[in-house]
């Protein structure tokens, strides 16, 4: 299996990505204080590509309400001006996450290659800003206030429901003009209302890998489910879900602590290889 980000073309078949996630201030970012902020977060991406990130992901996008969220003058002026300074910055493909087409569009522009919406492409300019860009995209089943008509978030069988809207929206991204290897699936399991539903979609990867497109996960302690552990308990705790991850067949791990899942990716990614 092949993932294209940009100009760059990814074997995925033993070798799991590390999206490094990088929180985009949400708010007081366009201010007197806005060269603090950004060198902030440009010294944050540089950790994580250190740290072994292979791209990099941005954006003010939460499951919060909707209500929360930023309005989209405030969203392109957060994201806009950090994705140009990363992409000139750092080595490794940027990624938006956003639901807007708007933002996803001027984010191409400033030099993003994916775009991630955690919306199940709600927005109908989305595909097509994609298209032009000549961008991937990140169809992730969204759980609560961000989904879009037909997302299926209630209680009921949460992996026939994924697997369905994720079938959904890959069909529509090919009938835009996406090519497959632009195309990855995520199961959202970071936003599901209860751990029991997060763990169930972790368990069920190799179904979700069947639909043949490339598979993202969430890699982090907290679909564990709340927790005081310490540092290194939660570290073991990412370690195992990235392995139970890649071993089911998700090959691109969206996470804050990219040093331990890169670390859980290269073994995963030696043991699926070796002959």
């Amino acid at each position: 299996m092949r993932l294209v980000l940009g100009v760059r073309t990814y074997d995925l078949t033993t070798r799991a990505l590390v999206m490094g996630v990088l929180d985009a201030p949400r708010r007081g970012f366009v201010s007197d204080s806005c060269a603090a902020h950004l060198d902030a977060c440009l010294g944050g991406a540089e950790r994580l590509v250190d740290d072994g990130a292979d791209l990099l992901e941005v954006g003010t996008v939460t499951v919060a309400p909707v209500g929360a969220q930023l309005s989209e003058p405030e969203e392109l002026d957060v994201v806009v001006p950090l994705v140009d300074a990363l992409a000139a910055a750092v080595g490794v493909p940027v990624a938006c996450a956003t639901t807007r087409a708007s933002v996803a569009r001027a984010a191409y522009a400033a030099g993003a290659v994916v775009g991630d919406d955690p919306s199940g492409f709600s927005d109908p300019g989305y595909l097509p800003a994609a298209v032009v860009a000549g961008a991937s995209v990140v169809a992730r089943h969204p759980a609560g206030a961000q989904a879009a008509p037909g997302a299926g978030s209630g209680t009921g069988d949460v992996v026939a429901q994924v697997r369905a809207f994720l079938a959904e929206q890959a069909g529509r991204a090919e009938k835009a003009g996406l090519p497959r290897e632009r195309i990855v699936l995520d199961t959202g399991v970071d936003g599901r209302a209860t751990t029991e539903q997060s763990l169930r979609l972790l368990r069920a990867s190799p179904l979700l890998a069947e639909l043949g497109y490339p598979l993202a996960s969430a890699a982090g302690s907290s679909l564990a489910g709340p927790s005081d552990e310490r540092p290194e308990d939660a570290r073991a705790t990412t370690t195992a879900i990235a392995a139970l991850a890649v071993a089911g067949g998700c090959r691109v791990l969206r996470t804050s602590d990219v040093r331990t899942t890169r670390r859980a990716a290269d073994v995963l990614a030696a043991i699926l290889g070796a002959g």
